[in-house]
């Protein structure tokens, strides 16, 4: 389904054109004012977790097991969203500094660094929202788009989903092992084998880091650190299911056959990063605490930018969506969500598509 207009490829082209030059004018005004940004929020990152964690040494007294919690659930959060994501996208590179290199840096998650750049970073963003080609079309577990094969494993999917939110970090941390492949006999053992000594390191590090070290270093408040941490961690986990899920979930969103990369110009390309993606309205906190992944259609537009630069970009892409007749995505949060659920529930079952997407 489609609410955007077809683009003759003349139209397409000058839509891509209008963007390159927007993305050309952000290029050009970025430095300084974005490192600097990025800085404070690695700061506030570090500044959080030591707070928070120090609060959970007091134990179970309500008051600091709370903010201690919540701190350390605030650090992970914006540590994987605002400064993860968005430094391993390569936004930062332009500093030349080795803590923030998008190819070398290492994020307070499960998931390794390198598995992410593959399969978010190159995957998801060269074939967004392509059936067969960009894997986070349901993470392998659930059925979102009437174009994706019905199967009676899809009944249960809102059970799934449920326990994809919940165990989050888990499932983004051996997403590359691709198991429902492996299971399907597409994927051969040694393949899978060759693939599992990283995702084992990485799973057993933060592990004992936030399940056995900390809480050890507590002492008598073994299960006060022990239960912090693990709240932390659901906190985190539900929040980033929920904001990813909006990215390309929602209502409006749009699927695509393999067909369209063929002979994709640079211009249709921006096209289907628009029609693919959604937007979430609200404040600045909101927008801060997503690591700007509100924003999902500016930056899938422009994934190298620092992503502080897409609500000044906004304005200016919804008026180019505008005037090419284009459908630009975008509602509250909890509007959006909403949509999210209709869909995992209605596509639950067979589905045929309403109108082909152009």
């Amino acid at each position: 389904m489609t609410l955007s207009r077809t683009l003759t490829p003349q139209e397409a082209d000058a839509f891509g054109r209008e963007l390159d030059a927007l993305r050309n004018q952000h290029l050009a005004e970025r430095g300084e004012v974005d490192a600097r940004y990025i800085r404070r929020v690695r700061t506030s990152v570090r500044i959080a977790e030591l707070a928070g964690r120090l609060m959970l040494f007091a134990g179970f007294f309500p008051p600091t097991w709370i903010a201690g919690t919540l701190l350390l659930a605030f650090a992970k959060i914006v540590d994987n969203m605002e400064l993860g994501h968005n430094v391993m996208h390569g936004q930062y590179d332009f500093m030349n500094d080795p803590e923030f290199s998008g190819k070398t840096f290492e994020w307070d998650h499960s998931c390794t660094s390198d598995a992410w750049r593959k399969t978010h970073n190159y995957e998801h963003h060269t074939y967004t929202n392509v059936l067969g080609k960009d894997h986070d079309v349901g993470y392998g577990t659930v059925r979102i788009f009437a174009e994706q094969r019905w199967r009676p494993f899809y009944l249960l999917q809102p059970l799934w989903a449920f326990l994809q939110a919940v165990l989050f970090e888990y499932a983004i941390a051996i997403f590359d092992l691709k198991l429902n492949r492996y299971f399907k006999g597409k994927v051969s053992k040694e393949e899978l084998d060759a693939k599992l000594p990283p995702v084992k390191r990485k799973l057993w590090r933060k592990f004992i880091k936030d399940y056995v070290f900390f809480p050890l270093l507590a002492g008598p408040n073994f299960l006060g650190v022990l239960a912090g941490n693990a709240v932390a961690n659901l906190l985190r986990n539900l929040w980033t299911f929920a904001v990813i899920f909006c990215g390309h979930f929602t209502q409006d969103a749009e699927v695509f056959p393999p067909s369209v990369l063929k002979h994709e110009t640079r211009g249709q390309w921006y096209v289907r990063q628009l029609r693919g993606s959604s937007n979430l309205s609200g404040s600045w906190f909101l927008h801060f605490m997503t690591g700007n992944l509100s924003h999902q259609i500016e930056h899938h537009l422009f994934p190298d930018l620092p992503a502080r630069r897409y609500a000044l970009m906004a304005p200016k892409v919804r008026e180019i969506c505008a005037r090419y007749g284009q459908h630009y995505n975008t509602g509250s949060f909890a509007g959006q969500f909403f949509s999210v659920i209709v869909r995992l529930f209605r596509h639950a079952f067979p589905s045929q598509p309403r109108r082909q997407a152009a």
